[in-house]
């Protein structure tokens, strides 16, 4: 991606803000547009870059406005747009669904239009593995027919089928990336629907106990953000996949939230268990044989590091 434009959306967000860092440690000379408008993502620091551009806008207003032309014209030819803004996590939004849809959908279909009309070769949407719901092939390939079990999970869903239309339709080359429970460095440790590791890592500094809800065997595939940035890369970089393409980006294995609170160590507090999937596991084949990808890190020993930062 040396010498290219490139956007990204939610940029001071965890894996966002991530992964600027990562393509200013790789390539020399790349022009990044920031599109963020700081409602969840709070992380400022990308923008001492000097190749970074912030524009500060609420993706779900991006329809046929001034702003919208603005942004249209600053993206005109830009080699790809890594769409990670998005409101996440299962629980709020199954409180409050239609906040969340302005968003995960109203928002990802404005910038699809943006990037039909200003001639982006690559969108790379970020899905989830919460398409899946509740599962019982494991691991779970993406030709797995998706029962969501949010509002979250259905609207990613969505995203993903407009996702395949424009491409069908606007031969705009997108690629769907299905991520796998996210943990690492600039984690979220806020909120009480928040990461699982993030929500951890909170309790165990304030010396609380670490809550499970239910009996704590559920179990999870979690994916290292370093492995999902590289999944990124791959998928704008990568010229032989077919449009309207779907991965899963997951370890390949998994597993249950009580040895995640067994490894942070002290007391557990279990609480009434919530509407979630008995476990998240990918099969990840496609991406390692299509892409090139190959997952580097396991949770289990990157927290022997972490909880004793």
């Amino acid at each position: 991606m040396d010498n290219k434009k490139i956007i990204v959306t939610g940029s001071s967000g965890f894996i966002g803000s991530n992964f600027i860092k990562k393509i200013n440690s790789i390539y020399k000379n790349v022009e990044i547009i920031c599109i963020e408008d700081f409602s969840t993502g709070l992380n400022k620091d990308i923008y001492k870059y000097k190749n970074t551009k912030l524009i500060e806008v609420d993706i779900s207003t991006l329809y046929n406005t001034s702003i919208t032309k603005e942004i249209t014209a600053q993206c005109e030819d830009a080699y790809a747009m890594f769409h990670f803004a998005a409101r996440a996590r299962v629980q709020p939004s199954i409180i409050n669904p239609n906040l969340f849809n302005a968003v995960n959908v109203t928002g990802t279909l404005n910038l699809l239009e943006i990037c039909k009309n200003a001639n982006v070769k690559n969108f790379i949407f970020s899905s989830s593995s919460s398409i899946y719901g509740n599962t019982s092939i494991y691991p779970t390939p993406e030709t797995e027919e998706g029962c969501p079990l949010s509002p979250y999970g259905l609207q990613k869903q969505i995203g993903e089928q407009y996702c395949k239309l424009y491409s069908r339709i606007h031969n705009l080359k997108t690629v769907c990336l299905r991520y796998f429970n996210v943990y690492g460095p600039g984690m979220p440790t806020e909120g009480p629907y928040n990461l699982l590791i993030g929500i951890y890592t909170k309790l165990k500094k304030e010396g609380k106990p670490l809550v499970i809800y239910g009996d704590g065997n559920q179990r999870r595939d979690f994916t290292h953000v370093d492995d999902v940035i590289q999944g990124n890369i791959l998928a704008a970089t990568n010229n032989n996949i077919k449009p309207a393409a779907v991965f899963n980006i997951g370890r390949g294995s998994n597993v249950s939230v009580k040895s995640i609170a067994k490894a942070f160590g002290g007391p557990i507090e279990y609480l009434p268990p919530r509407i979630e999937p008995k476990q998240t596991l990918a099969d990840n084949n496609k991406a390692k044989e299509l892409l090139g990808w190959t997952p580097k890190y396991n949770v289990l020993e990157w927290l022997n590091g972490h909880i004793n930062l």
